[in-house]
């Protein structure tokens, strides 16, 4: 069994000791190997190394698939998106047999989808991806950005938000009927390489929130090579190998490279929920939608929100050459943009992208099959790099490189049963984005949407909720703040708080807590 106490991570080869005979056999090889894969100059400097830094070098040469990084840059400059050209380019809105929305479903159909996903969460068959490998450095903070303390009433950072509803949402399960005897929603946390270190530490220090360490599990995303526009790999030093984590689709090759997949059939899951950890909104393992996906029989599916305006700069969700996709706003014109779905008033092109999927576990591991045909992203970056010529490492004033990445959306083409769900953004969408003061997806953006959900969680319960003299209100959000050990989504408060007031600013911990405070 691989537990937290044993970190998942890709298996790097043993460095190669130059100074034994057949360590300088296998220095050839890799001389050998590079040069015939035209990346012979990643070695010009080895005669001046020590002999620890030869063994770096060597070692990450060994481990680098250069023949798969040469693909990639040919893939990526060879074959750009279609949308980016002249070739012929084919949007459609979404078929209506896979789109549905909370936004007009009834009630009942709601609890329908619930009641599904519960049950294959009271069966130990749902497990939770979170992509975490971003650091807060827009936010000004060096830390992984689950770390992030929004200045909530309780200080809880995102991680041990998510972390507390996925506690909650166990409890809600196990009173399943059939529920076995202890409920298991396993959280995969995908961190990069220089996050890996301080999120581990992070749950240690906090005891995982009150979840079992055995039950969360951290593996590391990819890397692949800073590379020039003439496919060149670039250093960082004479020694050392320039990289840049693969993007967040780099998930899939990460799952299968550090034994998370078959940790998962281990475990018997059959579904998981894959999100992005800057959502203080999100509903972790959302029983809804797992079980409207379940219900769908999809293999794959994404949750949307409603776009504001044709014009707001969020990818959808949709058709491209008959394949489902999501299109970058940048790549719609604007008849597109503003296009009408006459059956209901709303975008035609409106399925705003938030980063939140469903898969089946046999889609996860179907993704190797067609791993090749995958389009991998170019962002073109200034990188302080190596110059052969000097020996020298260069900070450049000008964009010199590339970066190579894959974004987690871009298996869609590849479903064979799609489901696309839409939801209240208001309930399910808050990404913290930006620094302190911003306006705008920041952290005060991100506490005032979670308090005003709290209101409104008390308020749809049949409470009142009467802001005091001395609650500051910032961002105009009354202070009440709900742990999500009391609610996952405003179920068991109407007992409480119907025909009640509740006092501001105020924070519940307990549904104890709650009781005394109503009057």
């Amino acid at each position: 069994m691989i537990t937290a106490n044993s970190p998942l991570s890709i298996q790097t080869p043993k460095p190669v000791d130059a100074n034994t005979d057949a360590s300088s056999l296998s220095y050839e090889q890799i001389k050998e190997r590079y040069q015939a894969a035209g990346q012979g100059h990643l070695l010009t400097f080895y005669d001046e190394l020590s002999s620890d830094e030869k063994s770096q070098l060597l070692a990450q040469l060994q481990s680098l698939n250069v023949e798969r990084s040469n693909r990639i840059h040919q893939k990526a400059t060879t074959c750009p998106s279609p949308l980016l050209t002249n070739q012929s380019v084919f949007l459609a809105p979404l078929p209506e047999e896979c789109f549905d929305s909370t936004l007009e479903a009834t009630p009942e159909k709601i609890q329908e989808w619930q009641n599904i996903g519960l049950n294959q969460i009271s069966q130990n068959k749902v497990a939770v991806i979170l992509l975490a490998g971003g650091q807060g450095t827009r936010l000004g903070s060096s830390a992984p950005k689950g770390c992030y303390n929004i200045n909530l009433p309780s200080s809880k950072t995102l991680f041990q938000i998510q972390a507390e509803r996925i506690r909650r949402l166990q409890h809600l399960a196990s009173q399943q009927e059939g529920a076995q005897s202890q409920i298991v929603i396993p959280w995969y946390v995908m961190t990069s390489g220089p996050t890996r270190p301080a999120t581990v530490k992070f749950f240690e220090e906090h005891d995982y929130f009150g979840l079992e360490p055995t039950n969360v599990v951290f593996f590391e995303q990819g890397t692949l090579p800073c590379m020039t526009f003439d496919g060149k790999i670039m250093m960082e030093s004479k020694s050392q190998i320039a990289v840049a984590p693969d993007g967040n689709g780099g998930v899939y090759a990460a799952l299968r490279g550090t034994g998370v997949l078959a940790n998962m059939a281990e475990r018997k899951i059959e579904y998981l929920h894959v999100y992005c950890v800057d959502n203080c909104l999100v509903r972790v393992a959302d029983p809804v939608f797992i079980g409207y996906c379940v219900q769908k029989n999809a293999d794959c599916g994404a949750k949307v929100v409603r776009k504001k305006s044709p014009d707001e700069p969020v990818g959808v969700v949709c058709l491209r050459n008959a394949t489902f996709n999501v299109v970058e706003y940048s790549e719609i014109d604007s008849e597109v943009a503003h296009r009408i779905n006459p059956k209901n008033g709303q975008l035609a092109f409106g399925a705003g992208n938030i980063a939140n999927h469903f898969y089946t576990s046999d889609f996860l591991n179907r993704v190797e099959s067609f791993e090749s045909e995958l389009e991998y992203h170019i962002a073109r970056k200034k990188i302080k790099s190596l110059d052969f010529s000097t020996g020298e490492v260069i900070t450049p004033k000008q964009v010199n490189g590339m970066k190579l990445e894959m974004f987690v959306f871009d298996v869609f083409p590849f479903t064979k049963r799609m489901a696309v769900f839409e939801v209240d953004r208001r309930e399910e969408f808050s990404p913290l984005k930006n620094a302190p003061g911003s306006g705008e997806d920041c952290p005060e953006t991100s506490r005032r949407d979670i308090l005003q959900q709290h209101v409104r969680f008390i308020e749809n319960a049949g409470g009142k909720v009467v802001v005091g003299e001395d609650d500051e209100q910032i961002e105009g959000a009354p202070t009440l703040e709900l742990s999500p050990l009391v609610t996952y989504s405003g179920e068991n408060l109407s007992q409480i708080v119907a025909g009640k007031s509740i006092k501001t600013p105020i924070s519940f911990t307990s549904l104890e807590d709650l009781e005394k405070a109503v009057f």
